[in-house]
């Protein structure tokens, strides 16, 4: 397979992979730290007119959602990539920078957590997938 196709192929599984682990994250979210009483977190609307009732805790989920969906997506096109590893890696992490631009102006959360979220769950991530992976690569 050249190195055009799996770069692509790398892409394509690593935002896959990415949303996969994401959303389970998310879905299972609930359980793990349930919302207040009355909270609906399963529409924007939802979130919407309860954010104000959600402490830290209730952000925790959500950010690592976002931050081990990047991960392993990044990782996962980084092992498949046949070139430009750097660059097919990155843009998983730059894809998913998008996406939590787009969420953080739909989903009034509080800056804080939009800050810490854009600024650590994304580029952070695709980087220190890259790093692993490379590690990994080169111990055998």
């Amino acid at each position: 397979m050249n190195n055009t196709v799996r770069n692509t192929l790398g892409i394509i599984v690593g935002i896959v992979v990415g949303g996969v682990v994401n959303g389970g994250l998310i879905a299972i979210g609930p359980m793990i730290v349930p919302p207040p009483e009355g909270v609906d977190m399963t529409t924007v609307e939802g979130m919407s007119a309860g954010m104000h009732l959600l402490g830290p805790l209730n952000f925790l989920v959500p950010f690592l959602a976002h931050a081990l969906g990047t991960f392993f997506g990044a990782l996962s096109a980084y092992f498949i990539a046949g070139s430009h590893k750097n660059f097919v890696t990155y843009c998983i992490g730059v894809v998913y920078l998008i996406g939590g631009v787009v969420a953080s102006a739909m989903i009034p959360a509080p800056l804080w957590f939009i800050l810490l979220d854009l600024i650590v769950a994304y580029l952070p991530m695709a980087w220190l997938a890259l790093k692993l992976g490379k590690l990994k690569q080169a111990s055998g």
